[in-house]
């Protein structure tokens, strides 16, 4: 099994233990993973902010970069949702004013390889107890774009519910977003801001001392808000929790 490791623009800029978890887990799990160097950013900044023409070069090179890999692994639900359910329609798009099938095709050889995290350890590997061991109590914050466009329903709880020592407790309103939603932060900053302030007063209403996430962009809006409010919760992502064991130092 050859496994590629897409390590997303907010992961390698800001929080590279992510990518760092990742790969220790899948090793621990008995996977080979690769890290192929040209790839780059899925194009999802560029796409939402209404620039389609300028995200297909970014497109045929995240196609070009994995060729050679069976399953391409992503800790963000957001990116992976990008190649999945966006690359199909630029594809489309490109076919309809007569550009060819290029896209298209790019998009057909992407989409069935490309796998959110959690997504990949439950329907590939066919595992929920990955041998974690975490003790803390936390609370699971289910990022928009895995909740409503991966659908990835109950995949992270299972997880989470296998790591020992880790006691899991609701979070209210979880399915309400962070507020962070890309360029949406930067656009609609009151609104971000409001809604992240909402996020953060119920994360530490639940006397958690953790919120998992699967997505660095929403743990950064999150933990910037949860620290505004002095709050001692700490955002960490799920990766980082699964690659935990008894051997490490707390």
């Amino acid at each position: 099994m050859r496994v590629a490791l897409f390590i997303t623009c907010v992961n390698d800029t800001l929080y590279p233990r992510t990518g760092q978890a990742v790969v220790t887990l899948l090793r621990r799990l008995g996977v080979e993973v690769g890290f192929p160097e040209a790839q780059s950013c899925c194009g999802q900044p560029q796409f939402n902010t209404g620039y389609r023409h300028e995200t297909e070069p970014l497109m045929r090179r995240y196609a070009t970069a994995f060729r050679d890999y069976e399953y391409v692994v992503t800790p963000s639900g957001s990116c992976a949702a990008m190649v999945r359910d966006n690359y199909p329609r630029m594809g489309a798009k490109a076919a309809a004013e007569g550009r060819g099938q290029e896209l298209a095709d790019a998009a057909a050889e992407a989409v069935p390889k490309t796998y959110e995290l959690t997504e990949f350890l439950t329907d590939v590997l066919k595992v929920t107890d990955v041998g974690a061991y975490y003790p803390h109590t936390v609370t699971y914050h289910p990022t928009c774009h895995g909740l409503r466009m991966l659908k990835l329903g109950d995949r992270p709880r299972s997880l989470l519910a296998a790591v020992k020592g880790l006691n899991l407790v609701e979070l209210p309103g979880a399915e309400e977003c962070c507020g962070f939603g890309g360029t949406f932060a930067v656009k609609n900053a009151a609104v971000s801001a409001a809604m992240g302030a909402d996020k953060a007063r119920n994360i530490t209403a639940t006397g958690a001392e953790a919120v998992c996430t699967l997505d660095n962009s929403c743990q950064l809006h999150i933990g910037g808000t949860l620290a505004r409010q002095g709050s001692t919760v700490r955002p960490v992502h799920l990766a980082e929790i699964l690659a935990s064991t008894e051997g490490d130092v707390w």
